[in-house]
């Protein structure tokens, strides 16, 4: 088996991604060559170049090299990617990322968050949580952490925070010591088929858990009595059988100021500097776990206080009177509406517009009602195509099947090049971007015409 000691150099295709750039920022860390391959040249690729990590952008053999000890891809790489054929054939070491994962943390103490959604964001609080406080951890994220524009950092602690994906079961690589489930909602039904069998990969990945470790969970999770563990607690929002749970939570300033309360102890005057009720929860998650880990009562009340958020995790682009522009990584009709009820309830007199790309045909056919169901919650839609990603068309699939679901009629699809002249006649008061597609590339574009306003 290929030990961590062994991994001199080390070759990424689609070195781009959020969590394969973690990665080769923890080579890199401790000394490995590192190089990698990507489809196209983005900020985080350009990050890694500047960080000495060379990047190129064709699928060619003779640009990769040739004398590394491991090769690492993600399932979204085509099978037939040229670069990924000649490793391949030529009988070199690969691994997928998750393997990767599970080999770095295979002697660690980790904090492994999973769920359909929510787990970015705990993740990266439970990291800055164990990093602002002196704890210390490796952490390895799903986003970008705006405290420390990054997704990874490392500590010589052995504790790793890992934001265990779901996706392609990659999270059943993982040896967790203490688990949280954030959500079980159905997603990538590409790869799982049903419902039931997302849901199965959840109580699998709660069965990874070392002996003596703890379950945390979301409150009211279907099938929570299936999920294993030797110690199982729940948070929640205001519900009072939970073992962690956020009360009295209260809006100033446009922060959230609550008090989290569990059997025997209690955090009061909380201050969580980001928007969105479903992010009192999360904090609420983070919270937890930093308690059972016995950091100090007021350290944790610090970080939390001094936590910026995510990158495209209701990240605030603009704020002026009259004007908020939030951006979120929104991509599945239950984040959606966590996003604009959460935006709506800190701006309640604002008209609400939202702007949202689809992220995959098959997601879409899927969840059409539900996106519609949650859009409905805006007084007014702008729909991009769809991001196709992975995938090729389908027939009768577009962002028209969604806006023909809705029922407040005030929905237009409309190209890159539209929407922005839409927004310069026509939009104003809180504007929400969303979408896991390159939806991002238009935030600046968009800023632009809106700070003019």
């Amino acid at each position: 088996m290929l030990e961590l000691k062994d991994i001199k150099k080390i070759y990424f295709i689609g070195i781009g991604g959020i969590g394969m750039s973690a990665l080769a920022r923890y080579f890199r860390f401790h000394g490995a060559a590192v190089s990698g391959y990507d489809k196209t040249a983005t900020v985080l690729t350009r990050q890694l170049e500047s960080e000495g990590i060379p990047v190129h952008y064709e699928d060619d053999p003779e640009q990769a090299p040739h004398d590394v000890d491991l090769v690492v891809y993600t399932p979204a790489v085509p099978k037939d990617h040229k670069e990924l054929l000649y490793y391949q054939q030529h009988k070199y070491t690969i691994m997928k990322r998750s393997e990767v994962l599970g080999l770095i943390t295979h002697s660690s103490f980790n904090i492994c968050v999973a769920g359909t959604h929510g787990k970015t964001t705990i993740t990266t609080m439970i990291a800055h949580l164990l990093r602002h406080s002196g704890y210390g951890c490796n952490a390895f994220l799903g986003g970008i952490a705006v405290n420390y524009n990054s997704n990874f950092w490392s500590d010589e602690r052995n504790v790793c925070v890992v934001e265990a994906d779901e996706y392609d079961r990659s999270f059943l690589k993982l040896n967790p010591n203490i688990a949280v489930i954030t959500a079980m909602d159905a997603d990538h039904l590409d790869i799982y088929g049903t419902a039931g069998a997302v849901e199965q990969a959840f109580i699998d990945f709660s069965g990874k858990i070392k002996p003596g470790g703890l379950l945390l969970s979301k409150w009211g999770l279907r099938r929570t009595k299936d999920l294993k563990g030797d110690r199982h607690m729940t948070y929640s929002l205001r519900i009072g059988a939970a073992d962690y749970r956020a009360m009295d939570i209260v809006i100033k300033d446009g922060s959230y100021r609550f008090r989290v309360v569990s059997r025997g102890w209690t955090l009061d005057n909380v201050v969580l500097n980001m928007g969105g009720l479903h992010n009192v929860e999360n904090a609420t998650a983070a919270i937890a776990v930093a308690h059972e880990l016995g950091i100090d009562d007021d350290k944790i009340k610090a970080a939390v206080d001094d936590f910026r958020g995510v990158k495209r995790r209701f990240e605030y682009i603009l704020r002026k009177d009259g004007l908020i522009f939030i951006d979120d990584y929104a991509h599945h009709p239950e984040e959606l509406r966590a996003l604009i009820s959460g935006a709506r309830e800190l701006y309640p007199d604002m008209k609400c517009t939202v702007i949202f790309q689809p992220h995959l045909f098959t997601r879409t056919r899927d969840f059409a009602d539900g996106f519609a169901e949650s859009l409905d919650l805006a007084d007014e839609v702008l729909l991009l195509p769809i991001y196709p990603a992975r995938e090729l068309p389908i027939e009768g699939v577009t962002s028209q099947l969604i806006a023909d679901k809705m029922k407040t009629g005030k929905v237009e699809v409309v190209d890159k090049k539209e929407l922005l002249d839409v927004i310069r006649n026509n939009v104003s008061g809180l504007v929400i971007t969303a979408g896991a597609g390159d939806i991002d590339a238009l935030i600046d574009p968009i800023r632009e015409i809106l700070d003019k306003k």
